[in-house]
């Protein structure tokens, strides 16, 4: 109790002493943005994607931008590079001055194709928000990153191809040699997203623009990305407009944030101000919403608890806010020791429903002249664990350590190498198709992306209705579209809805409708494949409290992947670590945290933004003293 507390009424004289020293390190403004408004054109109306925002971005000075899906972030970055596809988008009236060390000031939204074309990639420079369609598909990893330095310095390809290598290193990608002649398709996600950033910074650019630079990334590896930008920041007076809906990323970031919602600036200040003294019930949404590290919640608060929102978008005050602050709303929610322990002794005192016993899962990766393979690559190696009814096994690890392969192994999508599988006391190895398909209606899975997981040409209705249809649920048409409203009432969707395409809902709708797709069944057992991760912390936050109202209703066991130890802390009753296809640590929650006993997990815990008012004390000194400090 005590910690949060403290967490939240720090003394006057510490925030005024961190104030005063923030407000030291502001500089000449680098870009000024002035009433800015941007529009896009659709069927029925005019978009007010940005409107009439207006902030500044100081010579070497982070500043980040947050707020939800929608909110206009990745608009006003677009907006900055002059990116806004015309039509159906245009920048409807204001300015966006930019102080260039080569031009002068200039007016960006006034420059033509060319003038433009000097300034991009050389000095602001910007990384996308989805790597995957950033890269193109026909050049190497290496060329592309190597033609951005070519076009804009004058230097010998050599001199570029070392350069490039060296970029390749500082972003931590295995193998940069390898990574260099490897085409997009031949590397995984957050790889691509490295090699994004390592050419976003190949031209040391004066304005680096970052839109979810991490968010496909493990924490280790996030934690070296914001290493990296703080230090090219450092060295060379970068200014970073860093946008993000990760406040803990923010915390550990920036010296200023600028929360928008609806296109809107609600709430600016320093970091110190915005997360100790947050005025606006927005922000004060924002930051409740988030998994908490220090303590186990029995619920997290929601936006929808701070705030109301009248018929024309605008923010109003509820007559009955259910918080009035951040601390009130974690205080409330607090899950005690004792709560905790006796849950879970009463869960591991039951007979597993799953038990997996030395299971393999290996691809072979070389073969000898006969054919046979002679190397393999151990995706699954030699796992064993227990699963108990009504309980929530987070699964965690970085990339590659095998979490979806075994998720997608214990339901026979893939078939194991060796090993066994126990479901309800019988082995499922030895099932055939029609046990199978028997067998799935029991356990089922909600995959990672909810955009590619649902049938664009069928509409959510009947995405709904044709498990309960293959399974023979109930007897007709008539009655399973009953069922389908009644799911999606309890996945907190509308009747309206159900004839609708799945392009007309946001991702964490899509989430809910994959879930409500899931509960047609009335399975025991749910493998969630990290199913909120690509969503909004506020999005994030009203799915796991679905996720745990629904495992209450229906007492469902799940095993919960997820890269992100903050979620999987708030989720799990116990938790799994895995590195390179084995389990390194298991342990409860609170003991895992705690008292790690293995070097790895103790890494992965170290390099979580942690978001508290301590962390961000430590990082606010730790810059001012890098700036401070005379340049070699």
């Amino acid at each position: 109790m005590m910690t949060i507390i403290k967490a939240y009424y720090s003394d006057i004289i510490t925030r005024a002493s961190l104030m005063q020293k923030t407000e030291k390190i502001i500089k000449e403004p680098l870009l000024e943005i002035d009433g800015l408004s941007t529009h896009f054109k659709t069927e029925h109306s005019i978009v007010k994607a940005v409107n009439n925002i207006s902030f500044k971005i100081n010579k070497g000075e982070t500043v980040g931008i947050v707020g939800e899906s929608g909110s206009g972030k990745s608009v006003t970055a677009l907006s900055v590079m002059n990116l806004i596809p015309q039509p159906p988008g245009k920048i409807a009236k204001g300015s966006i001055i930019f102080n260039s060390p080569t031009l002068g000031k200039i007016d960006l939204v006034k420059l033509s194709d060319k003038e433009l074309r000097q300034i991009r990639g050389n000095e602001i420079s910007m990384i996308f928000q989805e790597p995957m369609s950033s890269l193109n598909p026909v050049y190497t990893c290496g060329d592309q990153v190597m033609e951005a330095i070519l076009v804009h310095q004058k230097i010998s390809r050599i001199e570029a191809q070392k350069r490039t290598l060296h970029l390749f290193d500082q972003v931590k990608l295995p193998n940069p040699k390898a990574i260099f002649k490897a085409y997009p398709h031949q590397i995984s996600g957050g790889q691509i997203q490295r090699v994004m950033i390592a050419m976003a910074m190949s031209c040391n650019p004066s304005l680096l623009i970052a839109d979810e630079p991490t968010t496909a990334l493990d924490v280790t590896v996030q934690a070296s990305i914001l290493e990296l930008m703080e230090q090219l920041r450092d060295e060379h007076d970068t200014a970073i407009m860093f946008i993000t809906h990760d406040l803990g990323v923010v915390a550990e970031v920036a010296d200023r944030v600028i929360v928008m919602y609806r296109g809107k600036i609600v709430e600016s200040g320093s970091v110190w101000k915005i997360f100790s003294d947050p005025q606006h019930p927005y922000t004060k949404g924002l930051l409740a919403c988030r998994p908490r590290l220090d303590i186990k919640l029995k619920h997290l608060p929601t936006v929808s608890d701070f705030m109301g929102v009248d018929q024309k978008g605008k923010i109003v005050e509820k007559e009955q806010n259910k918080y009035k602050s951040v601390g009130e709303a974690l205080l409330l929610n607090v899950l005690s020791e004792d709560e905790i322990h006796k849950k879970q002794q009463f869960l591991i005192k039951q007979p597993p429903i799953l038990e997996v016993n030395n299971l393999k899962k290996h691809y072979p990766t070389r073969k000898n002249l006969f054919g046979k393979p002679v190397e393999f690559m151990k995706a699954v190696d030699d796992v064993s664990f227990n699963v108990y009814p009504g309980e929530t096994l987070g699964l965690v690890g970085e990339s590659g350590c095998g979490k979806t392969t075994l998720g997608r192994t214990i339901l026979r999508l893939l078939e194991p190498t060796s090993g066994d599988i126990i479901f309800e006391g019988k082995s499922i190895l030895g099932y055939s198709n029609r046990e199978l398909r028997s067998l799935r209606k029991e356990i089922q899975i909600i995959f990672q992306d909810p955009y590619s997981s649902l049938n664009p040409k069928k509409t959510i209705g009947d995405i709904i209705m044709e498990p309960m249809r293959i399974h023979s649920i109930l007897k007709n048409r008539k009655q399973r579209k009953e069922k389908a409203l009644e799911l999606l009432k309890k996945v907190q969707l509308e009747s309206k809805h159900l004839n609708r395409y799945p392009h007309e809902f946001s991702g964490g709708q899509r989430q809910r409708i994959c879930i409500a797709r899931t509960l047609a069944l009335q399975p025991k057992f749910i493998i969630c494949d990290e199913s909120v991760s690509a969503l909004d912390v506020s999005v994030q936050a009203q799915v796991l409290n679905l996720l745990n109202e629904l495992k209450e209703e229906f007492n469902f066991t799940y095993i919960f992947i997820s890269h992100d130890l903050s979620v999987i802390k708030f989720v799990a009753d116990r938790i799994i670590v895995m590195k390179e296809g084995e389990i390194v640590e298991t342990g409860f929650p609170n003991l895992l945290f705690d008292n790690p006993e293995q070097a790895y997990t103790k890494q992965l815990i170290q390099a979580i933004p942690k978001g508290n008012l301590e962390e961000i004390r430590k990082k606010i000194l730790k810059r001012s003293q890098n700036r401070s400090a005379p340049s070699t």
